[in-house]
């Protein structure tokens, strides 16, 4: 799998402004049971110079992503980003424009509160503009040192909102970071306008949002970890190394899976670091001769990727029609071999004077009509190109072949709306990219992210050609 979110286990907004009566602040008011969360400046609503905020504080469950990481669900440091997501409440209010939020560490704890009322200020608690906590008074055991929330420093971010209405999205990956090793104490985030913003003479009024307690399952501010996962294994995709290619092209990876009684095991030796890879000739096990690489080496070497997987990425110039790989544990001519691979077909690269992208038809093999919440199921996918055209002889004497695209993705809506829950992840992280090997296109995908008693919907986009072009077939499931 490729995502995973993390919704806010706390929130509230605070602010200062004027009750109805337009004399009283609202300093002690607290709403942390509000299922909306509203920031904004008001200038000169009671008098000539006045000034009026309103703040959210969020925070997340970071013990969750720290445990997650320990068991391997989500990459190590520098392997995944870390995206605060938090979904545009309409209203029927004002709404600015063109205006920038910032979103600031918060540096103390803060307790999120019950109270609702957001109209005239009436419930009064902690958090609240002048408290964290237990305490009234600013600056004390339980007040915050100034007024509005004490923020860090560093690992401030910002978005910039042209029409108002648009989603927060920010990559905070460095403060989540922080939070998991425990340089950074984690008491969550505020989320406010600039300083200049909240100090000018024009008002921002108002933008909110959805909070964690909102009935929109999928609105509730949260944290998503993405990462590139696709195991992209050219065991069935080898070509021999071409002129007609640049180098890193004349590449193809292979992998390694060491399964033991249904799970994957590091290989003793190897354990986390390098492992070696040979090209031998020959027709059939026993192999023959091993091979010159590319780069006139006999040995290229590879590495760990997780738990019990390997790869390694190979250029062969030898001009051969089948090959065989032989893992083993040391560069040397006398090596231990770890494991030998089924016979390898190479094929050669070929210019053409067609460069108008396939027609592919698709089926997801495996799928079932409903799942549950707690399973993280591998879909299949089965791909060939749309024109195929058998023969009496091919239907009866061969299978159809499963064609493996390189760079396909998925999208996933709930199928009662069309709400899209995950979008293609085709940017700079490919999150929803598919894997592939000898047996096609494959990939992970965590159920525990979607509401239960709905059904949805898996698309498919593929790239060739620089085009991206999205697959005509709709497979449904539900959740339970």
């Amino acid at each position: 799998m490729t995502v995973k979110r993390y919704v806010a286990d706390a929130d509230t907004s605070i602010t200062n402004a004027f009750e109805a009566n337009l004399t009283t602040r609202g300093t002690g008011s607290n709403m942390g049971e509000s299922d909306i969360l509203e920031t904004f400046y008001l200038y000169a609503q009671a008098d000539s110079s006045s000034s009026e905020q309103m703040r959210i504080l969020t925070k997340f469950p970071v013990t969750t992503i720290t445990t997650d990481r320990t068991s391997g669900d989500i990459p190590l440091s520098g392997n995944v980003n870390f995206i605060l997501k938090m979904s545009n409440a309409r209203h029927t209010q004002t709404l600015p424009t063109k205006f920038t939020l910032t979103v600031a560490p918060i540096s103390r704890s803060w307790e999120e509160g019950y109270g609702l009322d957001m109209e005239d200020f009436s419930d009064l608690g902690v958090s609240n503009w002048i408290s964290a906590s237990t305490s009234a008074s600013s600056g004390d055991a339980g007040g915050w040192v100034s007024e509005g929330g004490d923020y860090l420093a560093s690992d401030n971010y910002s978005q910039y909102f042209e029409l108002g209405t648009e989603d927060l999205e920010v990559d905070i990956t460095n403060l989540v970071e922080g939070w998991i090793s425990g340089s950074t104490a984690n008491y969550g985030v505020g989320v406010h306008l600039t300083s200049s913003e909240e100090t000018g003479t024009r008002s921002f009024y108002t933008k909110m949002f959805f909070a964690r307690g909102s009935e929109f399952y999928y609105k509730r501010p949260y944290i998503e970890a993405r990462w590139d996962s696709a195991i992209t294994d050219d065991r069935n995709d080898f070509v021999l190394s071409s002129s007609l290619l640049p180098s890193s092209d004349n590449l193809n990876k292979l992998y390694l899976y060491n399964k033991f009684r249904g799970r994957l095991v590091n290989i003793p030796e190897a354990g986390t670091g390098s492992i070696y890879v040979s090209l031998y000739s020959g027709t059939t096990a026993p192999i023959g001769s091993r091979l010159p690489l590319q780069s006139g080496d006999f040995v290229v070497t590879g590495g760990y990727v997780s738990t019990g997987v390997y790869s390694a990425s190979v250029a062969m110039g030898t001009n051969l029609d089948q090959i065989f790989d032989v893992w083993h544990n040391d560069s040397g001519s006398s090596p231990t071999e770890y494991y030998t691979g089924s016979a390898i077909t190479v094929r050669d690269h070929l210019a053409s004077p067609d460069d108008a992208p396939g027609e592919y038809i698709t089926k997801m093999t495996n799928l079932k009509s409903k799942y549950a919440t707690n399973e993280t199921p591998r879909f299949k996918l089965y791909t060939r190109t749309k024109d195929w055209s058998p023969t009496i002889y091919t239907i009866a004497s061969s299978q159809i072949e499963n064609t493996t695209i390189n760079s396909m993705y998925y999208r996933l809506n709930r199928v009662s709306d069309d709400y899209e829950v995950v979008p293609y992840g085709t940017g700079s992280i490919e999150f929803t990219k598919l894997s592939y090997d000898k047996n096609g296109n494959y990939f992970d995908f965590d159920m525990s992210m979607l509401q239960a008693g709905y059904e949805y919907a898996f698309r498919f986009m593929i790239l060739e050609y620089g085009e991206y072009k999205e697959q005509p077939e709709v497979f449904k499931f539900r959740v339970e």
